[in-house]
């Protein structure tokens, strides 16, 4: 059966998206979503989401991983799906909509290729050595690093998710380097088990552990570059609890075609 779907990428990090209302495309097994999300076998992508209808939000999201298995929250996936929501006319300009880890409120620009998305409330950030260990709908491990730009992300990155501490349950990587004016950021993403152009959750655990490393306080707009682009991270902070987190960046639909499923 020919399946229309669409491409969008956030920040370089990529998606397949399929408008499912009508719950034609049936997932039954881990292999159809990896020969989708293939990048020599299929169309390629990070992670597919589909669009579902729900009846107390304006949408569901049902989130992949490139592996094939359903995934945690997706912040830069969260952005597209909410693109893709106000292209089918689904939504105007605010949306709320349901994802594995709750309602997210999100707003999206008029022209439809900017969208803030608000994640959850987290309460309390853990260390594990120098790192910091924390959970924005996905868990999350951040290190702040110098050299960040030659570092081997990949092999050091694999070997701290497939760590005995994280080796079942798994854990996305993030290094950080602070450059004065903005942190850069490159993620080793568990599902993907590879780094990818950018993490939406990712640089939020970013922004949030080094607003406590820094011991700022009040609201916080911080700059993230990754390798896709550049990505903002809003929030307030009362020096234990942080609320009001908004992940914000841009959202662009690629292109759109059919495939056999």
């Amino acid at each position: 059966m020919k399946t229309k779907f669409f491409k969008y990428q956030g920040a370089g990090n990529d998606f397949i998206l399929i408008d499912n209302r009508d719950l034609s495309f049936q997932y039954k097994d881990n292999n159809a979503v990896l020969d989708l999300c293939n990048r020599r076998f299929g169309i390629g992508a990070d992670g597919l989401m589909l669009l579902q209808t729900h009846e107390t939000h304006d949408f569901e999201m049902l989130y992949f991983n490139a592996d094939g298995k359903l995934g945690s929250m997706c912040g830069n996936g969260g952005r597209c799906i909410v693109a893709f929501a106000k292209y089918l006319g689904i939504i105007d300009i605010e949306t709320e909509f349901l994802a594995v880890d709750g309602p997210h409120y999100a707003k999206i620009s008029a022209e439809g290729d900017w969208v803030n998305l608000q994640m959850i409330d987290i309460d309390n950030i853990e260390k594990d050595g120098d790192a910091y260990v924390l959970n924005t709908g996905s868990p999350h491990y951040v290190l702040q690093v110098t050299g960040l730009k030659d570092k081997d992300v990949f092999t050091e990155g694999k070997a701290i998710r497939n760590s005995d501490t994280y080796k079942v349950a798994g854990i996305n990587v993030n290094f950080v380097e602070n450059q004065g004016d903005h942190f850069f950021v490159r993620t080793f993403e568990r599902g993907v088990e590879d780094e990818t152009y950018a993490c939406g959750t990712g640089v939020t655990a970013v922004a949030l552990s080094m607003a406590q490393h820094l011991k700022q306080e009040g609201h916080i707009e911080t700059p993230i570059k990754v390798l896709g682009g550049d990505l903002r991270i809003q929030f307030d902070y009362d020096g234990s609890k942080f609320r009001n987190i908004f992940l914000c960046g841009p959202a662009v639909q690629v292109f759109t075609g059919e495939v056999m499923v």
